[in-house]
């Protein structure tokens, strides 16, 4: 097994510590480990295997030391500049930006769908949005079955998908305090707003996932059309997902498909009160499924709800899936 050398960086923002955490959990074959962040949080110790490291700042020669794989979160403009630095460099980048998603040479990956998109990577693989990867986690396995012809996507998103500022927010609204990130109050509140506006209505999040939907599925043929709001959650994203169907499906066996798809879990037990809540999704790695049940205002409809914990599924958790894939696709050559 080909033991790597792995470098976060924005190691001390929200999803960076949790890079820490998963790559703990997971156990990846490590030689060495560096941390990286702006000049305004170098100098920062972190934690990783119970050895204290210092934080470096991250710059141009960062990547000069025989780096494998680097980690980015350190938002759109550090990718923009550091990503092809590092690429040049020998280092393949799992960058969590939004900056080379649609990017036609840069694969947008999410293992349990579309693995194999790594194989072609030039050195950048994305990671895609976080409310983008857990829909296609458990879409994936019905567009393969019944062929996806339209998705209605309608999200309920965590404050933490807004990063630690977005966290505090929340924290200050229940103390009655007025919000510094976003535009209104969150506490006791649902904000139809997530990212910036576009000139066609839709907000920047609602292309994310539009986009990023088709691009990772590989049919850009798909209809379809998102409304993103933020609700006063600390942590976990839900989505009401409504698809229509190509092809007819029975309900039992499009259940049976779902449990027995890679990620996937499904709670779905109305009578017992038994669907996901985003409380009991957080801190765990699966999407989870429920309320599963048939849209009869079309021939052949579904609804999904469909929540994950945000911060892992959604940013950490698949970086490191992909850098484990890729680890394994080195094994074997």
């Amino acid at each position: 097994m080909k033991k790597v050398s792995l470098a976060v960086v924005g190691a001390t923002g929200m999803v960076g510590r949790t890079f820490l955490k998963v790559l703990e959990e997971r156990k990846l074959p490590l030689e060495k480990i560096y941390f990286f962040s702006s000049k305004r949080s170098a100098g920062t110790k972190v934690i990783f295997n119970g050895e204290e490291y210092t934080v470096e700042e991250l710059s141009e020669t960062s990547f000069d030391r025989g780096i494998d794989i680097a980690l980015f979160s350190a938002g759109g403009s550090t990718s923009e500049k550091y990503a092809p630095i590092a690429s040049a460099k020998g280092c393949v980048v799992i960058d969590n930006s939004s900056f080379w998603r649609m990017d036609n040479n840069v694969p947008l990956v999410v293992p349990e769908v579309n693995a194999n998109d790594i194989s072609w990577n030039k050195g950048i693989i994305a990671n895609p949005n976080c409310s983008t990867i857990q829909a296609v986690v458990a879409l994936k396995p019905l567009h393969d079955k019944y062929k996806i012809k339209r998705i209605v996507y309608s999200t309920y998103q965590a404050v933490s998908g807004a990063g630690m500022g977005g966290y505090s927010d929340l924290e200050r609204g229940l103390k009655g305090e007025p919000p510094q990130k976003f535009p209104h109050q969150i506490a006791g509140n649902c904000i139809p707003h997530i990212d910036v506006f576009l000139p066609d209505g839709y907000t920047k999040e609602e292309k994310k996932m539009m986009d990023e939907t088709r691009k990772i599925l590989g049919d850009s043929s798909l209809k379809i059309t998102a409304t993103t709001v933020r609700v006063p959650v600390f942590n976990g994203h839900s989505e009401s997902i409504n698809v229509e169907f190509e092809n007819q499906f029975d309900l039992d066996e499009l259940k049976e498909v779902l449990r027995n798809a890679p990620g996937v879990v499904v709670e779905d037990d109305a009578s017992n009160n038994v669907y996901p809540t985003a409380l009991n999704t957080t801190g765990k790695d699966e999407t989870f499924v429920g309320r599963i049940r048939r849209d009869k205002s079309v021939e052949s409809g579904i609804n999904l709800w469909v929540v994950a914990d945000n911060i892992r599924k959604g940013a950490a958790t698949n970086a490191v899936q992909i850098a484990e894939e890729l680890i394994k696709m080195w094994n074997q050559e």
